[in-house]
């Protein structure tokens, strides 16, 4: 991906959806920042074997906090993908270094964070009504990178 775009994982939680993303971000070239405190240690045997294996070819960084990784990475734009949000994922337009937050599994991204946000800032996948809570952390992870690859004409 010669346009960047960040993926942010705030605390994550269980170890094969991180997995799963560091394989997605290492085959499609977004770059990954992982928020601490992680819910796993990174040499977990499930997370091992959903993806630490393509760490190597992703680039990704272990952070302390959301405003260390923010001040480093210095993004275009952040936008906070959340259930809390009201606009469509897929009436945003991403730019070169823009980053997508997502929250931890069981409990998302603090609101004071959300709500910090100009609205145009908090996405929401689209879902059916009443049909759950969310999606799965890196299904999401998932459509998103696409996308906004996809905008990148997968440059």
């Amino acid at each position: 991906m010669n346009k960047q775009l960040s993926i942010i994982l705030y605390e994550p939680e269980i170890p094969p959806n991180t997995g799963n993303i560091i394989r997605l971000c290492a085959n499609s070239g977004a770059k990954l920042h992982l928020i601490e405190p992680l819910g796993f240690n990174l040499e977990e045997k499930a997370l091992r074997r959903a993806g630490l294996d393509y760490a190597e070819w992703a680039d990704m960084n272990v952070w302390p906090n959301l405003q260390a990784c923010l001040e480093a990475i210095k993004p275009h734009k952040v936008y906070a993908m959340t259930t809390k949000g009201s606009r469509n994922f897929f009436e945003a337009q991403f730019e070169e270094n823009d980053a997508l937050i997502f929250g931890p599994e069981t409990r998302g991204l603090p609101e004071d964070f959300i709500f910090g946000l100009p609205a145009e800032q908090r996405l929401r996948l689209p879902m059916v009504e009443n049909a759950g809570r969310s999606l799965n952390l890196s299904n999401s992870v998932a459509i998103a990178v696409y996308e906004a690859w996809r905008q990148f004409e997968f440059q």
